[in-house]
């Protein structure tokens, strides 16, 4: 199901990225609308599926999760059964919190949340390397992070 989104949609979905816990009758008066209207354009929003779900967002340092790697995975193989046992396996290792499947050097670009770095060693002797499709890998630890935003770019949506 897709709609096109006016600038009242857009300002609604700009409001609940960057607050989720806001009420109905905040958010209404926030876009200048009725509690009522407010509430049925949020609710065709998620019945669209443009929103997708609401997160409380956790400091990972705070949770002793300080040390965050990207690992660009070339495959031994490209063929699909390959790819989809490889997209399996990755999912039931909790520290990998991203997979994307990419162009370029790698087939795949993990993000993975450790501890730190021996924790992250562990991973990799005790888990990664296990998974057979794998052919070669490739870690870039991350020093900091400049952005990391959570809030989609809604304005600039035509």
């Amino acid at each position: 199901m897709s709609i096109k989104l006016d600038q009242i949609d857009k300002k609604i979905l700009d409001i609940l990225q960057s607050n989720a816990k806001i009420t109905n009758s905040q958010l209404a008066q926030e876009i200048g609308l009725s509690p009522a209207p407010t509430l049925e354009r949020v609710r065709k929003l998620e019945q669209a599926g443009i929103i997708k779900s609401y997160h409380a967002e956790v400091d990972v340092d705070q949770l002793g999760l300080g040390t965050a790697v990207f690992v660009l995975v070339s495959l031994s193989g490209h063929k699909k059964h390959q790819i989809l046992s490889f997209v399996e396996k990755i999912n039931a290792i909790p520290e990998v919190v991203e997979c994307y499947h990419t162009t370029g050097q790698g087939d795949f670009l993990l993000k993975i949340l450790s501890k730190d770095i021996s924790s992250y060693q562990q991973l990799i002797l005790n888990k990664l390397v296990d998974i057979e499709e794998i052919g070669n890998m490739q870690s870039m630890v991350i020093l900091s992070s400049f952005k990391d935003s959570k809030v989609m770019p809604i304005t600039s949506v035509v």
